[in-house]
């Protein structure tokens, strides 16, 4: 307990240092909510939270994406020469050994672009995955990775650079369309990212997936792991299959066969004619927030990873 207390502790200090500088805010500049330490008591996310450095274990991916946690992570630097890591006072720039290794390999191929020079990487996952404190339900097993849709231009931002920073949104109408930040090199890029044989699906928002179906002349086999989702317009989200031989990590259901495009078209056009919402039954119960994960609901090789030294 006195040990869960410090972390705690830590966890306030954080939280405080952060509001009271304005520095850790998201990628389009909007500031962080506040996290109210005295709300982590024996939540996972507190736990998690306050590990600073990944377990001494064997590299492992535990449990799903949005339950579960990471042994044995290891941290992408902070700079490279293809690469820089975005925000670093979260705390988010681990991952499996594969993950690390596909985001390097990444940024070279981005640095092919023409106007780019590699890759801002935004959030991945804690030292030992699990909840996060602020945001994502995913990247919870370190398989999980945000690349700033901002070409990398400047690798050589400071630190502070780096936490005020904005990216760049390239949607329009809601995300029915790209707007004019949108380039043929985001769709190489991500494409790129797609054809590595480590990826399980990219997130991206539903009309540039609908603009890269259009474009697509070549090869559209890798266009069934690019899957339309809300948001991700100032980033796309990359997510690996679990790693071979891995055991207790839980793979994501496959994406349906074929290239996906009807399917991102008909969210375009949700977008643009929203269907009639359902009339709400007024006997029916309010719904509830959702619970707050604890230790205890995560894989049981999670208490052992928060143990670890």
């Amino acid at each position: 307990m006195r040990r869960f207390n410090r972390s705690l502790a830590l966890i306030a200090s954080l939280v405080l240092c952060a509001c009271a500088g304005g520095a850790d805010t998201n990628i389009d500049g909007t500031p962080l909510p506040d996290v109210d330490p005295a709300t982590l008591q024996g939540v996972a996310k507190g736990a998690f939270g306050a590990k600073r450095r990944a377990s001494a274990q064997e590299a492992a991916a535990y449990g799903s994406y949005a339950k579960g946690c990471a042994a044995g992570s290891i941290q992408l630097a902070e700079t490279g020469p293809t690469w820089q890591a975005m925000r670093l006072s979260r705390n988010r720039n681990w991952g499996h050994p594969e993950l690390v290794d596909m985001v390097k390999k990444l940024s070279v191929k981005a640095a092919q672009q023409p106007g780019w020079n590699g890759i801002y990487v935004g959030d991945m996952s804690q030292p030992r995955g699990g909840p996060m404190l602020t945001g994502h339900r995913s990247h919870q097993i370190g398989l999980d990775a945000d690349i700033w849709m901002l070409p990398a231009r400047n690798l050589t931002l400071s630190v502070a650079e780096r936490e005020s920073i904005s990216s760049i949104s390239t949607r329009r109408s809601a995300g029915a369309f790209v707007n004019s930040n949108w380039t043929r090199a985001h769709h190489e890029v991500i494409k790129a990212a797609a054809q590595d044989k480590r990826t399980a699906r990219i997130f991206v928002f539903p009309g540039a997936k609908v603009q890269m179906c259009k474009d697509e002349k070549g090869d559209r086999a890798w266009l069934n792991k690019i899957r339309p989702w809300y948001g991700h317009h100032y980033h796309f989200h990359i997510r690996l299959s679990c790693p071979k031989g891995a055991r207790g990590c839980v793979e994501q259901a496959a994406p349906p066969p074929g290239d996906g495009c009807a399917d991102a078209q008909e969210w375009v056009n949700n977008i643009l004619n929203p269907p009639p919402a359902k009339p709400r039954d007024p006997n029916a119960p309010a719904p509830q927030p959702r619970r707050e994960l604890r230790v205890g609901d995560l894989p049981q090789q999670c208490a052992g990873v928060l143990a670890s030294r």
